[in-house]
């Protein structure tokens, strides 16, 4: 693994995790191109300025550009899981992954870039529905019917199963709406 402060060496070498701060000194060299494997929502809510957007399900598809290339996501599972396709398929330049993602690079108080189109963070938007639905439930069960308490009872076992296995069903319905629809 390349170290932290050190500049990216080929991939015949070594691949590696790069600090906030080295990239942004590789940044700065413009020795590097960052490539960010976020979904475009999120990419528009805050990226590094000047990478380009390949979400991961299309990296191995992309035309990459060539050079040593940083992959960038929100915690580092998406980037790990990219550099690994892109080794497996042999890609020829330098690769590495920003170490902590997002929230490391910001951190270290690099800006982020936002779009002004860009929606609202899709757990904010899970927050607000969970919670409108909860206090719908409430409302209807104490005005209309008795019955309405269930729709409280669903939306409560839906985060609880989110939280256990991964999966949220609301947050995969709410990314497909027309409002998270980014151009970029």
């Amino acid at each position: 693994m390349t170290s932290l402060h050190s500049p990216i060496r080929p991939a015949s070498l070594a691949t590696g995790r790069v600090s906030a701060q080295a990239l942004a000194d590789q940044l700065a060299a413009q020795t590097v191109t960052v490539i960010d494997v976020r979904e475009p929502m999120e990419y528009a809510g805050g990226h590094i300025a000047g990478s380009l957007n390949v979400p991961l399900s299309r990296i191995t598809q992309a035309n990459l550009p060539r050079g040593p290339l940083v992959l960038v996501c929100q915690s580092g599972n998406r980037s790990a899981n990219a550099l690994a396709q892109l080794l497996q398929q042999g890609h020829p330049d330098p690769l590495a992954e920003l170490e902590g993602g997002i929230p490391a690079w910001q951190q270290a108080g690099l800006p982020v870039r936002k779009l002004n189109n860009a929606p609202l963070p899709l757990m904010r938007q899970v927050q607000i529905a969970a919670g409108s639905l909860v206090l719908l439930g409430l409302i209807l069960s104490n005005t209309v019917a008795p019955g309405w308490i269930l729709l409280t009872w669903f939306v409560g076992a839906g985060l609880v199963f989110a939280g256990v296995s991964g999966f949220c069903g609301m947050a995969r319905l709410l990314a497909v709406m027309p409002w998270n629809r980014v151009s970029l």
